[in-house]
């Protein structure tokens, strides 16, 4: 750990509980608490979807009064911290608004109820900082679900400053990172502009009443990808090859700046191998993220796609793969959104559907100098996009360096005459020993 100012201590989450019974709880498990149990009013029931990074997110669901009754010990009141166990980003928490009223955390939801002596601001913001994220990714356990237990939890380390500075602390992120979120809410505004007048550019080249129409199946061969598996990957005769997932795969661009690799039969990598003009559509993820996809161009030798890639190989010599592409990322959009399938957090869109997409056919030059004009037009888009990126990623750059100043003790000058943290601390152990003796006594005397 790294030296702190003076009258600052080191210390653990759990130390800065509250002196009460059930100061850190879990949500109730297995059938006490399921989604079967929800009704369209009552008291709250704050799931993982309330818990942003620092944020609390007004995401509603809601328990009978007599069900809540029975539920008090996960009582979660306004001024409680809660943290995800489960998902990424972790440790990741928030602060619950006293408007929430009546509420319970659910399953994978820590409720913290922390020391009156203990800005619970100061610690919301402690969870955010860059290095407590790094130090805890080791302790971090699941595939695909990633989950930080109640014990480490309760490990995670604070750096206490006393009191009142905490509450210094506090005012000056909350003045630095307002300016952050109005520079950030600007961005998001120009950005969301730039994509719709981007889309709208491209539809208007895409619309024709005077095309004739045929679908994907009619004019190309389509195909899934290789699923991973740990067991078959360990067969000795099993070749390496890079791979794409969903992740590499974006409207209009392919991100390669990190592919990894699967192994794989030889016969199914060989009959999996992308080839330059493949048109490549994700399968599955966030409702509008269906069919999104660009063209493969011969990037990396060898390279295969997973399982929720689909490949377009173009069958048909009436069609241009880069008008394809540009097709479905426009008008098909709304067409994907419409017929996709939807499961409680993911949304897929089957092979069999992709293969009815409805295709323009207009000519082959035609496509190509719609392909052609959207190219230019992009290419100053593109400028203004990549203007707003560098601009949002300064914007991340300040909030993670204020964070740090503040957990340091450089942000705010400390104070002398200040409470030491390690009184506050001392405080605090009595009150819980305190506690404890009583509890204890209590249970010899009945």
């Amino acid at each position: 750990m790294t030296d702190l100012p003076e009258g600052w201590e080191w210390t653990r989450l759990e130390e800065l509980l509250a002196a009460q019974p059930r100061a850190i709880t879990d949500g109730p498990f297995g059938s006490n608490l399921k989604s079967a149990h929800y009704v369209e009013s009552g008291p709250r029931v704050i799931r993982l979807q309330n818990i942003g990074f620092g944020q609390f997110v007004d995401a509603r669901a809601h328990i009978a009064q007599e069900h809540f009754e029975t539920l008090r010990a996960h009582e979660v009141v306004g001024g409680d911290l809660v943290l995800a166990s489960l998902g990424e980003d972790l440790p990741r928490a928030c602060i619950i608004p006293n408007a929430v009223g009546p509420a319970i955390v659910k399953a994978d939801c820590i409720r913290v109820r922390l020391h009156p002596g203990i800005d619970s601001r100061y610690v919301n913001y402690a969870m955010q900082r860059p290095a407590l994220r790094g130090a805890v990714r080791d302790q971090v356990h699941g595939v695909g679900r990633p989950r930080l237990g109640m014990g480490g939890i309760r490990e995670l380390a604070i750096p206490l400053p006393p009191l009142a500075e905490q509450e210094r602390i506090v005012v000056a992120i909350e003045e630095h990172l307002s300016r952050l979120d109005a520079a950030e809410t600007s961005l998001s505004s120009a950005s969301k502009r730039l994509e719709l007048h981007d889309r709208a550019s491209k539809a208007s080249l895409m619309e024709s009443s005077g095309w004739e129409w045929t679908t994907l199946g009619e004019i190309a061969e389509l195909k899934g990808g290789v699923t991973k598996d740990a067991q078959k990957e360990s067969d000795p005769t099993f070749v390496s090859v890079p791979y794409l997932r969903v992740a590499n795969v974006q409207r209009g661009y392919l991100d390669l700046s990190e592919v990894t690799y699967i192994r794989v039969d030889p016969k199914r990598a060989e009959s999996l191998c992308l080839r330059p003009g493949d048109v490549l559509f994700n399968e599955g993820g966030d409702r509008d993220k269906l069919g999104r996809g660009w063209v493969w161009e011969g990037q990396i030798d060898q390279c295969v796609h997973q399982n929720h890639v689909f490949r377009a190989r173009i069958t048909s010599p009436d069609f241009d793969s880069y008008f394809l592409s540009t097709h479905a990322n426009t008008w098909g959009q709304a067409w994907f959104e419409k017929h996709g399938r939807q499961t409680t957090n993911l949304a897929s869109i089957s092979l069999t559907t992709l293969k009815q997409l409805p295709v323009p056919a207009p000519s082959l030059a035609a496509q190509r100098q719609i392909v052609t004009q959207l190219l230019a037009a992009g290419s100053g888009r593109g400028r203004l996009s990549a203007s707003v990126e560098a601009a949002r990623r300064r914007a991340e750059t300040l909030r993670r360096s204020t964070l740090a100043a503040a957990f340091s003790g450089h942000l705010v000058p400390q104070d002398p005459a200040d409470e030491p943290a390690s009184v506050l601390l001392q405080r605090i152990r009595a009150e819980r020993d305190t506690r404890q003796r009583g509890s204890r006594a209590r249970k010899v005397t009945s």
